[in-house]
């Protein structure tokens, strides 16, 4: 499909891109199913990001506390590797928080 606007072209090699072209599932077969919209919100996802960090945290203070009162019911790699995914999450959380401070900040100074 070609689409001029102007002087400029566009082309499509695969319908679907447009939106009018009807879905394809996973078998190849065309389907007529509408795009399901998205139920929840970014806050909802930022929430729930932030309850899975959390969780992570906590379950590494547990194991922590267990490595401390009973050392042989669990592994300290176990620990090592719980700790490790913790603060790789945590550091994660807080690059994506710093960016979109910093994009807030640049597009608020941008006006």
């Amino acid at each position: 499909m070609e689409f001029t606007i102007g002087s400029l072209e566009l082309n499509r090699s695969n319908p679907s891109h447009l939106g009018t072209a009807p879905l394809i599932d996973s078998v190849g077969k065309a389907t007529n199913a509408p795009v399901e919209k998205s139920k929840g919100s970014f806050e909802n996802y930022l929430l729930a990001a932030v309850e899975e960090l959390n969780g992570q945290q906590a379950a590494v203070g547990k194991m922590q506390e267990q490595l401390i009162t009973d050392p042989d019911s669990v592994d300290i790699h176990d620990v090592t590797i719980a700790m490790a995914k913790a603060q790789m999450s945590l550091n994660l959380a807080q690059t994506v928080i710093d960016r979109v401070i910093t994009g807030w900040n640049d597009l608020s100074q941008t006006r």
